[in-house]
Parts: structure tokens; sequence; C-alpha cells
């Protein structure tokens, strides 16, 4: 099961070479990321722990890689989402499919007569939590002080191939959903004196719901990892010509990438490289999450039939 140490590949876009950390390479039942964030408890033991409890989407990465884990470690996972779209319930795919085959208890809170206006998080707290007993929660999308043993070890492979490359200077790009990866990457490079810069954007939410959620894990802003602003506001799920436009011509240059981070963080990066800070080297950080395209590109061919 490889779960650390992924190569480093090199694509021409936006007329420069583009280094690529190949974490969609990792175990493909852990989804790039998620190996990461989940690497401490696939690595120690929870003799007491019986029920896995998390929440997100019902085509959340986060879900197939905790179903994963809890059918590895003999768990249950309850994994709560606000609702389950009819057409995913009709012909499961994707993470939802995974997930399903896997074990995992696909709970929609909209059919929960108890949630009396809650939202998921606090469903959870409230009502889950009180009555589960030998559980462990991971908050949505791994957003937790777990995740930092992972996204640590990812830290120093990429220290280690940047004085291997004999680089003066480097940037680490990724799109952000809750910010954890970039923000643990960001403190294990500051902790350590790298000259390494983590940049990324926020793909939920906007910049303020990012920075919230740095400081949700840590209020040192000296690890807080420096965001880029996008030309315009890209409402998270939703289907735009430019975002498959820039995933082919991405995926065009020799490795595929997934369809909903993936796209806004390229956009982001080309309007980074357009400004006057973008020295040195760049090394974007690939996550995974390829099961998804299963069902974001039926979407997009629905929506855009002209698209090739």
């Amino acid at each position: 099961m490889k779960l650390s140490q992924t190569r480093v590949d090199s694509i021409e876009m936006f007329n420069r070479v583009i280094h690529v950390k190949r974490d969609d390479l990792l175990h493909p039942e852990f989804s790039g990321n998620k190996a990461r964030k989940f690497a401490y408890f696939l690595e120690n033991d929870f003799p007491d722990v019986k029920t896995l409890i998390g929440y997100g989407s019902a085509q959340a990465n986060s879900l197939y890689s905790m179903s994963a884990l809890a059918k590895l470690k003999g768990w249950q996972l309850d994994f709560y989402v606000d609702h389950i779209a009819s057409y995913i319930k009709q012909q499961p795919r994707g993470n939802y499919r995974a997930a399903l085959e896997n074990g995992a208890k696909i709970i929609a809170l909209d059919e929960q007569g108890d949630r009396e206006g809650r939202d998921t998080l606090d469903y959870i707290t409230e009502v889950v939590l009180p009555k589960t007993e030998n559980a462990v929660f991971v908050p949505e999308g791994g957003r937790c002080e777990f995740a930092k043993h992972g996204v640590y070890r990812l830290a120093r492979e990429i220290a280690l191939w940047s004085e291997a490359q004999g680089l003066p200077q480097l940037t680490v790009f990724l799109p952000s959903g809750t910010g954890t990866t970039a923000l643990f990457l960001n403190q294990y490079f500051v902790e350590h004196e790298r000259d390494i810069q983590v940049l990324t954007c926020a793909t939920v939410g906007g910049d303020d719901y990012l920075h919230s959620q740095f400081s949700e894990l840590t209020d040192n802003s000296l690890y807080h990892p420096k965001s880029v602003m996008l030309p315009k506001k890209y409402h998270f799920g939703k289907l735009y010509r430019e975002c498959y436009e820039m995933w082919n011509k991405v995926s065009g240059a020799g490795i595929e990438f997934e369809l909903l981070y993936d796209p806004v963080g390229w956009i982001a990066l080309e309007q980074y490289l357009q400004s006057d800070e973008s020295n040195g080297a760049i090394l974007y950080l690939h996550q995974g999450g390829m099961l998804g395209n299963e069902t974001m590109l039926p979407r997009y061919r629905r929506k855009y039939p002209d698209l090739k």
C-alpha cells in the first residue's frame, strides 16, 4: 500500500515548466491527500474504536477514503451528509458508490426527524456523539491536528526533493478546500526554516472562509499560507466552461487531474504566474481525487454538449 514517496514529473504550462508532485499515484483508496491526512490513523492502533464518524458531501473524496480506512481497520463508518441527490441514489457512481461498496452508512440529515434545523456539524456534536461509544470523529475534509503527521511527511519529501534539485527558491502550489494540507505544509517549512513558500487558493467559500479555517487550526499567522485571489468567484461544485477548458488543457499536457478543485487551482496559478511576484520554480501538488471524475465528466458534458 503506497502512502508516501511519490515521484515528481514535469509538464509545460503557461510557457514555463511546472513540476508536479504526483500524490495521485498513492494508493487509490486514499485518494492522494487523504493518504497524507489519514496516515496517523493508518499507522496507529485504536483498540477501543468501533465507529468512525465523518461528514461532508455525498460525493466527497473524504467519504471514499474514510470508508476504505474503516474497512481496513474493521470499523463502521457513519458519514453524515445534508442530503443525497436523487440521481446519485438512483445511479450510484464515483465516491458515493465506492463508499457504499466498502460498507459505509451514508446518512442524509434531510431524512432525520430529530434534525431540528441543525447543520451537519451541530447535529453530530449535539445528537450523534453523545450517544455513540467507542467512536472517533474526523471533521470535514480531515481538518484536524491528526492530519499534521502525514502532511509533515509530505513536507519532508518536498524539502528533500528541492535540495536534490538544487533549487534556490521553490513555491509549492495547491488548491484548498479546508486548507489543512496547505497550512501544515507551510507550518513545517516555517518551523524548519526552509526557503519554500506555500501558495494556495480558496475553492470553497472564498478567502475569508479559508483564512478562518487556518485560524481554527493555529492562531499563529506566520504559519498561514499565502492565498491567490481568483479573477472571479467560483461557487463550489458549480460547472464553469472555463474550468472544463482549463482541465482539458492541463490534462492534455500529459497528467490527468480531477475536475472539482484542480481547474480552479490551475486558473489561480496562471494568474499568479502573470504577476511580478512569481519567482523561482513551481511545484504543483497533485492531490488525487480522480474517482470524482466519474460523476463530474457526465455533468459537464450534459451542461456543455459542445465540449470535447
